[in-house]
């Protein structure tokens, strides 16, 4: 009984190194990967084989250590999360299971559109680590097909620039007033309320908060410098140098509106205009 008994332990302990998941951790912010380690420590069957900082190094990591799951913040300077697929896709490197990590919940819907397991609201909750820790481990034995993962996400990936309205609706003086996508100029919400700004007029849009209306948007036009705003870059008329290695953007709405660029969002910045 005994040899029984620790022959079945020994196949027991097989049974849990052969079904560990190797994981990488991307964020931009080191107390999120932190925090984010720590807590996948609990787990017996993670193995966290990497972390990055940005959405180059994830492309970089992902094809170094072929993860079988990335644990994937959704918004980063430069390359984001959902840029991170597409670069996989288009450089057609293995593509692994993502669990998107966001402190927005209305990042849900896209992040189930480019086929992730999971996503997961910032900040991490063990319980909820758990569920998705636990989705993660019962897709990876589904051993879904890498090749119509690959399919789908091109298809779905493509989906955003085709899925855009083309036009939205703005309250102005108390009339309901269409405006095309491309000529948003810049949205700044204050107190609950998205004020639109186009080169002609100002209006309330009906979006309830910021992330609802950039997830709506040309996500290759539309860009979120700071966290209460959003702008169109190619209504951009000005960068002005502002204190302390900052800069702040003059908009070419009516009144030329000034947007702060975030200290996260100032490298996204300088990509986009090679400062």
């Amino acid at each position: 009984m005994r040899a029984a008994a620790g022959e079945s332990y020994t196949r027991g302990v097989a049974a849990t190194q052969t079904a560990q998941i190797s994981v990488l951790i991307v964020d931009d912010e080191k107390p999120a990967r932190d925090e984010l380690a720590y807590l996948l420590k609990g787990f017996a069957e993670i193995r966290v084989v990497g972390q990055g900082k940005n959405g180059l190094e994830a492309v970089a990591l992902i094809k170094e250590h072929a993860p079988d799951l990335v644990f994937l913040d959704v918004q980063m300077p430069g390359l984001d999360g959902f840029g991170v697929l597409r670069k996989l896709v288009e450089r057609r490197l293995p593509v692994p299971h993502v669990i998107f990590a966001t402190a927005y919940d209305s990042y849900a819907v896209h992040a189930f559109e480019v086929n992730a397991v999971d996503y997961v609201l910032k900040p991490f909750d063990r319980e909820r680590i758990a569920k998705a820790v636990e989705r993660a481990r019962r897709t990876l034995e589904a051993r879904s097909s890498t090749s119509d993962r690959l399919e789908t996400l091109l298809d779905q990936l493509a989906a955003p620039k085709t899925s855009a309205p083309e036009k939205l609706v703005l309250r102005v003086a108390g009339r309901l007033l269409l405006v095309s996508s491309d000529e948003i100029v810049c949205a700044t919400i204050e107190e609950g309320v998205i004020n639109v700004s186009t080169r002609e007029i100002e209006g309330v849009s009906n979006f309830r908060t910021i992330e609802e209306l950039q997830t709506a948007l040309d996500s290759q036009s539309f860009w979120r410098p700071h966290r209460s705003h959003l702008v169109n870059i190619n209504h951009i008329k000005e960068v002005v140098p502002w204190f302390k290695s900052s800069y702040m953007l003059r908009m070419a709405d009516r009144r030329q509106s000034e947007v702060p660029v975030s200290r996260t969002q100032t490298r996204r910045l300088r990509e986009l205009f090679k400062l």
